[in-house]
């Protein structure tokens, strides 16, 4: 045993809740021979109730989180879209199978 609980707790640390404006979105991913999924489309309707296709996705990082408990893989992004950059979040939800894009 460690001294003074060094290591006794080394579970996934809880990234808490997703914070922001978040959107379902369909997405067309690829998964690697390791099943790590890398976003290479993806569809969202906008406010004005129209379905926008993103092909633009720029990978910056990814990272495996627990959003309050969930376990997750959480992309930062910029995407282009109606030729405006933008930088957001792209958020695969394992368990559910179920991808979120969250505006930074």
């Amino acid at each position: 045993m460690p001294a003074f609980g060094i290591g006794t707790n080394t579970q996934r640390t809880d990234a808490g809740k997703i914070r922001g404006k978040q959107l379902d979105i369909a997405c067309y991913c690829w998964f690697t021979s390791h099943a790590k999924p890398t976003p290479n489309l993806i569809k969202f309707m906008d406010e004005n109730g129209e379905i926008q296709t993103v092909r633009e996705i720029r990978v910056n990082s990814m990272e495996k989180k627990n959003y309050s408990g969930i376990p997750s893989m959480e992309y930062v992004c910029q995407i282009v879209v109606n030729e405006i950059c933008h930088n957001v979040k792209l958020i695969f939800f394992m368990q559910e199978c179920k991808w979120v894009m969250n505006f930074l």
